[in-house]
């Protein structure tokens, strides 16, 4: 169950961007926060991570993109794509833009790959982003080039300063301790990520080979307890607390998953479900 406090942090995080008041949020919800708190507040530090679905026909309306748009501090938000995960796949950068040119953002992309040369100031470029969004592909082979350019300190730097992290598939586990993964070849695996939010995450979680091998990897003890996302569906942390859980439909649910005594136990979180737009 999320707390009071947690419901109360919510609360604020929807009703201080756009998707918020279109819902209605902040008429007499939350109290609004005076210029001289606003001035004393640090920005907030916001990651949306979903199982998948961003880029899918789960999601022809980009509900979840829209969201995440909507969270940034700024209207039309700079939108920064760090497609590592595939390569940089040429093919998906193309896909990227044709997504992203309907909606009321300002995308661009940042390739790791590919020869060095001055235009690749990779820390000038992910820190003047709104939003940093990292789609799905290898998470193993993405997280060792970060760790080797140093953009795993320079996203760490980007969220203090609040830019909204985001991401589905390796761009949901990346920001956990630990992620399960099917990075290294036939199997599902443990994998240690980036650290900003604690605890393990488990991506695609509908998929039947996701679940009972995620519950594997708990009793092993080889992860610890954590959060698990179906496609179409996402949880939002402020600062490191969960604030809430998001889905395109009541058959997608994100869960927290522990275990206790060698028996795992699931919690479907209570899920606001993302309207279409008018």
């Amino acid at each position: 169950m999320i707390n009071r406090s947690n419901r109360r942090t919510f609360l604020k995080t929807v009703a201080g961007t756009s998707f918020g008041r279109a819902l209605g949020f902040g008429m007499g919800i939350v109290p609004a926060l005076s210029t001289t708190s606003r001035a004393a507040q640090a920005p907030p530090r916001r990651i949306f991570a979903a199982g998948g679905g961003f880029v899918s026909s789960l999601d022809p309306d980009r509900r979840l993109l829209r969201f995440v748009l909507s969270l940034a501090r700024v209207s039309s938000p700079q939108v920064c794509s760090l497609p590592t995960a595939s390569g940089d796949n040429p093919d998906a950068i193309v896909s990227w833009y044709e997504l992203m040119h309907t909606l009321d953002c300002r995308p661009r992309h940042l390739r790791i790959f590919g020869p060095t040369n001055r235009l690749r100031r990779f820390e000038e470029q992910l820190l003047s982003a709104d939003v940093i969004f990292v789609p799905g592909g290898n998470t193993l082979n993405m997280l060792a080039v970060w760790r080797d350019q140093g953009v795993d300190l320079i996203l760490r730097k980007a969220w203090e300063q609040g830019t909204v992290l985001a991401g589905e598939s390796a761009g949901m586990i990346c920001w956990f301790e630990q992620g399960m993964t099917d990075s290294r070849p036939e199997e599902l695996g443990a994998l240690s990520c980036l650290g900003l939010l604690k605890g393990s995450a488990c991506p695609h979680y509908n998929n039947p080979q996701r679940r009972p091998a995620y519950h594997a990897l708990l009793k092993q003890n080889v992860l610890g307890a954590g959060i698990a996302c179906d496609d179409g569906a996402g949880v939002l942390y402020e600062n490191t607390s969960l604030a809430g859980a998001y889905s395109l439909s009541e058959k997608a649910a994100a869960y927290k998953v522990s275990i206790k005594d060698s028996v795992v136990s699931e919690e479907q979180l209570p899920a606001t479900i993302l309207p279409r737009p008018s």
